[in-house]
């Protein structure tokens, strides 16, 4: 079933990769690279995972093989059984989960093509997706099934037929390692709360490295520090059947160290996933706010095109029909005495204007006043109370700024942070220009306020064409004017957004689920021993109830421990994250991340649950 729905998600993606419309539309170099880089993941993931799911499936089956061979099977013929059994599993699973994933393919497309806001995008036929996603899959089979054959162990017939005795696995540890896990998970910890967008690409190479060696380590050695330090505790070890759930663990751990590493690295990867989705969701919905102009037109003060880009975009709107308010302003940079820092100014008659036309409050200040523009919503809490005295050195015009205006009026992209409104009587004073080289002393600012910008995406695009070449072609930008579109940003951010969470949440379910596998097959492949060690606790006077909380505590870390240590390394990647979207994009995303993280717990309570119902039928068979 496992390798049935990885080529399931495989085939989907094929289909959407391969679709004309989205490999020779608007979003077709980045859906493809996206879509490209999903399929890597998913592939090598799987191979993985199909890997190990055979490796344990042998590995249960030791007994059932020493018999076969004592009867007088030929290794030879016991390796094309194993290679027949592999290759007839890798083809029902990847016909079945080709077949429906063609017969899912039209419902899929669909949900794509309203999330993707396409006129159309109707389900074809073409032979890519098939051939690639079986040779991709048999392919996987074949060299797992010759891999599992070529390169078995040569176990003797009586250590088959014994199965690995308890004694084999030691319970020493070093503590040196134990001490070195919880300082290098310490470490990467540190750098998570550390990280700015300054040094985020330096940690982003580097914590996932120490982060890793650190996790490798404490599954190795840091946990049998804690399970001795349980020991020691002896009103808690030494109360009723504890004792043999804490002793039992010691063995557990030693013995799945490697599968309780994979699951939580494999844990992380599906937080982590639903993190970067979290944020572009958070994103998107708090666009609108952080952008609340439609179109925005940006030029020097002898900007040549001015006339003919503002009267063009304008025409545009007319004759479309769209509803609109334009404010023209000026905006005169200046440097502040108190802070050395350049501050743009800007004069209160023309934000009142943009104000009107948004509903807001308007603002009256006094010769020698000034108010802060926020460019986000930690800003008006951070200016709220803040008061600066200060003069704009170049006239010589004292002014004092005691307030903020308590909602976001210009996009954070348009003006500088370090931005205020002063009175007009103040403003008419700014008669000597900035005099930095290099630097616009001006500029004019044309804000269209438009009702429906979601719907004006299609508005200035001969402009915005012109801005992204000039972007493309040269590394400074040098063209005399700037232009954004709100409808048409949004629309990209939209459709990205939408397809990195079509790819995002099936690739976090194929994680999911493989890392649940990953503890079943292990339990599997140990049944025999623990049906024994519990028949034997029976015959003791074990109780059923009694049987199913020893199951519970026997299970529960094995499940919880690699689940929780992943939630622990997500909740700090979490934090580094939401420090550099603060700086970068203004966006917090906490109460999303909580709620996330809540519907992983309840998703992992419930599959934990499904996993011990199996594991108690198998004991009692």
């Amino acid at each position: 079933m496992a390798s049935f729905f990885s080529v399931f998600v495989f085939f989907l993606y094929s289909m959407l990769m391969f679709h004309p419309q989205i490999e020779n539309g608007f979003l077709g170099e980045a859906s493809i690279v996206g879509m490209i880089f999903a399929q890597v993941i998913l592939v090598l993931f799987s191979w993985f995972f199909i890997f190990y799911s055979m490796k344990a499936f042998l590995e249960a089956r030791s007994k059932e093989f020493a018999i076969l061979l004592h009867l007088g099977m030929e290794k030879q013929q016991l390796g094309k059984l194993v290679f027949l059994e592999t290759m007839i599993i890798g083809a029902l699973s990847s016909v079945s989960g080709i077949l429906f994933g063609f017969i899912f393919s039209k419902f899929f497309l669909m949900i794509v093509r309203e999330l993707l806001d396409l006129e159309e995008l109707p389900l074809y036929v073409s032979w890519a997706p098939f051939l690639l996603t079986f040779s991709v899959y048999m392919g996987a089979f074949m060299v797992i099934a010759i891999g599992s054959v070529k390169y078995a162990p040569n176990i003797p017939l009586n250590s088959l037929l014994r199965g690995r005795p308890v004694s084999s696995l030691s319970e020493r540890y070093s503590k040196q390692r134990a001490i070195l896990g919880f300082l290098l998970i310490g470490i990467g910890y540190i750098f998570c709360v550390i990280t700015t967008k300054t040094t985020l690409f330096t940690f982003t190479l580097l914590i996932p490295i120490v982060v890793t060696f650190g996790t490798f380590y404490f599954f190795t050695d840091s946990v049998f520090i804690l399970i001795n330090l349980l020991k020691r505790q002896k009103s808690f070890y030494w109360h009723k059947a504890r004792m043999l759930s804490v002793a039992e663990q010691m063995y557990t751990m030693r013995q799945n160290v490697k599968m309780f590493f994979v699951v939580t690295i494999v844990s992380v990867l599906a937080f982590l996933c639903v993190v970067l989705l979290t944020a572009l969701s958070s994103y998107t919905a708090q666009y609108d706010k952080l952008n609340p102009l439609g179109v925005v037109y940006k030029g020097h003060i002898d900007n040549p095109y001015e006339e003919e880009h503002v009267l063009s975009i304008m025409t545009e709107l007319e004759e479309q029909g769209f509803s609109y308010h334009v404010t023209r302003f000026q905006v005169i940079k200046q440097t502040s005495l108190e802070t050395s820092n350049e501050v743009e100014v800007i004069r209160e008659t023309d934000v009142n204007r943009m104000l009107f036309s948004y509903g807001l409050p308007l603002i009256r200040l006094d010769s020698g006043e000034g108010m802060f523009i926020p460019y986000s919503d930690e800003s008006i809490k951070s200016l709220k109370n803040t008061t600066v005295n200060t003069v704009l050195k170049e006239n010589n015009i004292p002014i004092t700024i005691d307030r903020v205006y308590p909602e976001i009026i210009f996009p954070p992209s348009i003006i500088s942070r370090n931005s205020i409104i002063i009175s007009d009587e103040d403003f008419k004073l700014l008669t000597k220009p900035l005099d930095v080289p290099g630097e616009v002393p001006s500029y004019h600012l044309f804000a269209f306020d438009i009702p429906h910008w979601i719907e004006a995406k299609d508005i200035g695009l001969s402009i915005q064409q012109i801005v992204a070449q000039e972007y493309v072609k040269n590394t400074h930008y040098s063209l005399p004017f700037y232009f954004e579109n709100t409808g048409l940003n949004y629309s990209y951010i939209l459709a990205m957004y939408s397809l990195f969470t079509i790819v995002g949440v099936l690739v976090v379910i194929v994680f999911l689920l493989a890392a649940g596998s990953f503890i079943y097959f292990k339990l599997y492949a140990n049944l025999e021993r623990e049906r024994q060690q519990f028949t034997v606790l029976k015959r003791m006077g074990l109780t059923d109830a009694e049987q199913k909380r020893l199951i519970t505590r026997h299970l529960a870390p094995q499940f919880f421990l690699p689940w929780g240590v992943a939630l622990l390394h997500s909740s700090f990647a979490f934090v580094a994250l939401q420090s550099v979207l603060k700086d970068v994009m203004n966006v917090m995303i906490v109460k999303e991340m909580i709620v996330a993280f809540g519907v992983f717990t309840c998703v992992q309570i419930l599959y934990f649950y499904m996993i011990r119902w199996r594991y108690i039928a198998h004991v009692k068979d």
